[in-house]
Order: structure tokens, then C-alpha cells, then sequence
């Protein structure tokens, strides 16, 4: 049985072009998170008419910032879900291009933020633009995004729909569901080959003298 302590980083790409950085020094994440919390409120209406459990933004996990030199930009917000006894933790990265971003997110459980945090670094330097891509090979005439960095935080579009609340709590199952199958396949691999090389151990090898009277 799987258990609450696996998670996993999902990363995909959209072309959505260049998004300008400009306000990343002035935005107010205070003023914006609440705009999310009540964002939330409006939806969860539409979700209990539709039978689905209601969803709480309960605050920022890591307080979004944004790091001009890399062009990467950080947050994570901590949800709960109606029956839950755990909260979730929504940790995103977005890497700006040339043409689009990477999106990042980690899907997890409130207590494993430290780890998450430990490995931000190892994804960041595993992804990369080609040449003549990334952010800062920008030239007149590329197409600009219709978010900015704010936008990119606030997410008002996905929110609106819902589909930010459901993939949290979907992206965990298949995250989990996908660390638990391969966790498995090593452990099988792992004890066939212990296995394995515990009868070759304990097979004794045939004495030249055997193989001399059966060929008498």
C-alpha cells in the first residue's frame, strides 16, 4: 500500500512567449493571496452544487520570490481538502524563456516541505533552454505573454475553472501511484538478485577429481 511520504516534481512546457518581468519587485503576495483565498470561496459553491469536497487555500507553504539573475521565479501554497487529516503542499518553480516557461510543481504532504526545499536546486540545474532560448536572448518583435509575473502567481485563469484545486489532488495520486510502481520494480529486481546470488554461493563447484572419475 502506498503511503502519504511519496512525492514527486512534474515538469512540462508552455509556449505562452515571452512573460515580462517588470513587476516582480512590486507585486504585493499579501494582497494576492487573498484575492486567491476568495477565489476559492466563489468556486467551492460550484464544487459542493457539483458533489465535489470543498477546498481551502490555507496560506502560503513559501512565500513567493522571484530571482531576477536566474529567471526563476518561486512559490508554495498549502491547501486543505475537505476530510483530509493532511495538508497539501503545492511547491511551484517557473523557469522564463525566450518563448515560454517550464512549469515545476512539487505535489506533497505539509510535513515534507523541508525535503522538497532540499531538492529544488537538483531540479533547477537539470533543466535548460537551447541555445539562443532562454530568457535573456530576447529580441524585438518575440512574442510577449499575456501574463506577467504576477499572472503567473495569482493563476486566476486556472482557478477560475477549478482545474488548479483538481490537479493538486490528482497530480499526487499518479506522482505517488508512479514512485510506488518503480519503488516496486526495484525491490522485486533487487530480491531476484539477492536471490540469485545466494545460490551461487552456496552451490559447490565440481572438484577436478569428480570430473576426472566421470570421465573414466
Amino acid at each position: 500500500m502506498l503511503d502519504d511520504n511519496s512525492w514527486a516534481f512534474t515538469i512540462s512546457y508552455d509556449d505562452m512567449g515571452y512573460v515580462e518581468d517588470g513587476d516582480a519587485g512590486s507585486i504585493n503576495y499579501e494582497e494576492l493571496l487573498q484575492s486567491s483565498k476568495q477565489d476559492l470561496v466563489e468556486e467551492n459553491q460550484s464544487r459542493k452544487a457539483e458533489g465535489y469536497s470543498s477546498i481551502e487555500l490555507v496560506g502560503w507553504a513559501s512565500k513567493p520570490f522571484y530571482d531576477p539573475t536566474k529567471k526563476v521565479l518561486h512559490w508554495a501554497k498549502e491547501f486543505h481538502f475537505e476530510g483530509d487529516s493532511l495538508n497539501t503542499l503545492n511547491y511551484n518553480l517557473r523557469i522564463l524563456g525566450r518563448n515560454g516557461i517550464y512549469l515545476v510543481n512539487a505535489i506533497a504532504s505539509m510535513h515534507d516541505l523541508p525535503e522538497v526545499n532540499e531538492n529544488v536546486n537538483n531540479v533547477l540545474s537539470s533543466i535548460s533552454f537551447d541555445e539562443g532560448y532562454a530568457y535573456n536572448d530576447y529580441v524585438d518583435g518575440d512574442r510577449i505573454a499575456s501574463l506577467t509575473v504576477g499572472g503567473l502567481v495569482a493563476g486566476k485563469v486556472l482557478a477560475k475553472t477549478g482545474l488548479i484545486a483538481i490537479l493538486v489532488k490528482l497530480w499526487k495520486v499518479i506522482a505517488v501511484a508512479v514512485i510506488g510502481f518503480f519503488g516496486f520494480l526495484f525491490k522485486k529486481f533487487k530480491r531476484n538478485k539477492e536471490e540469485t546470488d545466494t545460490v551461487a554461493t552456496t552451490e559447490e563447484p565440481e572438484s577436478p577429481d569428480n570430473r576426472q572419475e566421470m570421465n573414466s
